[in-house]
């Protein structure tokens, strides 16, 4: 075994490999951008080495930097983690030259697997059932339109080098078809350098499955069974869980033999998943799932695998990198229980699922779980790489049990003040179709109204308004008159008669009208408050549960379900329900680059058509007329890069 190990990446993937390289007694080595300087990875090894600025292409994608800090620091073997260069043949080839161990594939065996049309080609002669579809090698716009109409639309087009969404697009409609087909090449070629693409038939009810595959170098191929990666939104892998629901054993046996022989089919060593798509209008029937794609890394869901199985992943690669056979035979490979991950996002649900980016001033997860993590109080979200900031795991003995533990787990959430999802997948964990197992890639788009409505609960504002009564009472009454204890809106003392205050305050920036009035109730004084005309009920603040908690020494943070309102009683200002769109201004979300200019000053444009499309934190964001009209203003290039708040253009409404 090698006594070091250096891992070419960052954030949460970088952690929880040092975590089991440090119990193997490894040292560990991590690299880091400038815009990581602090980053927990880097604080968590043994050593560190700056590779370059904060763009990914001249730090973390650049092979030659990070092989010269392996070269440097004498680390004896690489783990690439997952992204950036984790499927790089011509990386993973000159770190064997090097004379360092490469923690992964053959390169032969990552470029077998790594264009997804020349993967699905080998697969056919395999024998794995695949995606009825065009992988050809022509990409002239006719011949991709010709072929889009022969497979019948709906299609997916899929970026050929792409993963983890990007570089795909679902087209519904033939006149929509070029501008995808742009939108997929640009992507792709911004992703991963390559614009190619295929099409595919894109199934109505389909379901994500994958089956978790390691090779060793003496000839032996394992399944780990199989997971359910169905939630997701845009492609993006939301909540995961294993076994998948619904996955009779006569399935599960087609599947994962399917998945060995594609993994035996390129000489497969390592951790890898083989990705299925499948055909779910009839529940999960073996000749209705078909190959996607290969991932020749470890994968982010991997916590579930290990879950169920007891098996350390990363462990295994380790060990199987320096040549070691896999430590198990596939009947003694368990599967107990059920596994779930949520992946926990710096981003705003409210406002388009737009990253966030800023300090963690806050940052409390739930400690009786399972939590991989990249970030802490007080660190940073950057604008430059993927929004994940943690991983919430569990495991139960049923699947109803890990889906309750992993909502209430998603609703303990405290961050601030960059956004979250947590409240997101709270609501998604508690849905009753999620919950029954009625699950397909489209159930998020199917259920969004319910999904991104937040909980209406009077909690929050009563939390609120208990923890300042000591704030805004001093204005009309002496303090004595409020309980000791902010936890409570009850109790109060009092030697005189009622007495009441109007209490104007903001919430999330929305101005409202709390009345308060302390009431003689015989020996004992009792507050009523009303809120906007309507009586507040607050009856359930002590009844345990999922109560608030309150943070914060300015305006007043209260956390619940996962959610965030944020109070302000100091300085009312009415006035601040208008949307950054209700003047016809587009502006950018947050720093980016522009990267398509769908509209010029002059052109007519019609609600809800993209006029100008910024490319941020890895991702595209296309921004749409609020109305339509006239677009007054064009203030910006294709490759310029923009501030947060700039106005990108500005349209005027018709006539």
């Amino acid at each position: 075994m090698f006594k070091s190990v250096l891992v070419a990446n960052r954030g949460e993937i970088a952690c929880r490999v040092f975590r089991t390289a440090r119990r193997m007694g490894l040292r560990t080595i991590a690299v880091y951008s400038e815009a990581d300087a602090n980053a927990l990875h880097v604080r968590e090894a043994d050593e560190a080495v700056l590779i370059g600025p904060a763009a990914a292409r001249e730090s973390y994608l650049d092979a030659a930097k990070v092989l010269a800090a392996a070269k440097a620091t004498g680390a004896e073997a690489i783990h690439p983690g997952y992204g950036f260069l984790s499927e790089n043949a011509d990386f993973a080839e000159a770190v064997a030259a090097a004379g360092i161990v490469w923690i992964g594939p053959k390169p032969s065996s990552i470029r077998a697997m790594g264009l997804k049309d020349a993967a699905k080609k080998l697969m056919i002669e395999a024998g794995v059932p695949v995606t009825p579809g065009y992988q050809g090698e022509d990409q002239s716009l006719e011949t991709l339109t010709a072929e889009a109409n022969r497979i019948g639309f709906p299609v997916l087009i899929k970026a050929v080098a792409g993963g983890g969404g990007k570089g795909m697009r679902k087209v519904d409609r033939p006149e929509d078809f070029a501008e995808g087909l742009a939108s997929a090449q640009r992507e792709g070629q911004s992703s991963f350098g390559d614009p190619r693409v295929l099409i595919e038939s894109y199934i109505t009810r389909p379901r994500h499955i994958e089956v978790q595959v390691f090779g060793d170098s003496h000839g032996n191929v394992v399944h780990l069974h199989e997971r359910d990666c169905s939630l997701q939104r845009r492609h993006q892998k939301v909540i995961e869980e294993a076994p998948a629901p619904g996955m009779d054993q006569i399935t599960r046996d087609a599947v994962t033999a399917a998945a060995v022989r594609a993994a035996k089919a390129v000489d497969y060593q390592g951790a890898g998943t083989i990705e299925f798509i499948a055909d779910a209008s009839d529940g999960l029937k073996a000749d209705r799932i078909w190959f996607m794609e290969m991932n020749t890394r470890l994968q982010v869901e991997h916590p579930v695998t290990e879950a169920i199985t007891g098996v350390d992943l990363v462990e295994w690669q380790l060990r199987v990198a320096a040549g070691q056979p896999i430590p198990l035979a596939q009947a003694d490979i368990p599967m107990k229980g059920w596994a779930m991950e949520a992946r926990l996002y710096a981003e705003d649900p409210a406002n388009g699922f737009l990253p966030s980016i800023g300090r963690l001033d806050h940052f409390v997860m739930p400690d009786d779980i399972r939590v991989d993590t990249g970030v802490m109080q007080g660190g940073a979200v950057s604008q430059f790489y993927d929004p994940m900031i943690a991983k919430l795991i569990v495991h139960e003995d049923s699947r109803e049990a890990a889906a309750a533990r992993l909502a209430d787990a998603c609703r303990e959430v405290e961050v601030w003040p960059v956004k979250t999802n947590a409240g997101f997948l709270a609501r998604c964990l508690d849905h009753p179709r999620f919950v029954e197992g009625d699950v397909d890639t489209g159930f998020i788009a199917a259920e969004e109204g319910t999904l991104l409505a937040p909980s209406h609960s009077d909690l929050p504002v009563a939390a609120a308004l208990s923890w300042a009564n000591e704030r805004f009472v001093d204005a009309a009454y002496s303090k004595d008159i409020w309980s000791e204890s902010p936890a409570h809106l009850f109790g109060f003392r009092l030697n005189a008669g009622t007495r009441s205050a109007r209490l104007p305050f903001q919430q999330n920036g929305v101005s409202r009208v709390a009345e308060a009035t302390v009431l003689d109730r015989g020996p004992d004084w009792q507050t009523e408050y009303v809120v906007d005309g309507e009586p507040l009920d607050y009856s359930d603040l002590d009844e345990g549960g999922s109560l608030p908690t309150t943070y914060g020494d300015g305006p007043i943070r209260v956390f619940m379900d996962g959610e965030i309102s944020v109070f302000d009683f100091s300085a009312p200002v009415f006035g601040l329900n208008a949307t950054s769109a209700s003047d016809g201004g587009l502006r950018a979300p947050m720093p980016g680059k522009i990267v398509a200019a769908l509209a010029k000053a002059g052109d007519r444009v019609v609600k809800g058509q993209p006029v100008v499309v910024l490319e941020a934190m890895k991702m595209e964001h296309a921004l749409t007329a609020p109305f339509d009209g006239v677009v007054a203003e064009f203030n910006v290039a294709v490759g310029d890069q923009v501030v947060d708040g700039a106005v990108l253009a500005v349209v005027k409404a018709a006539d």
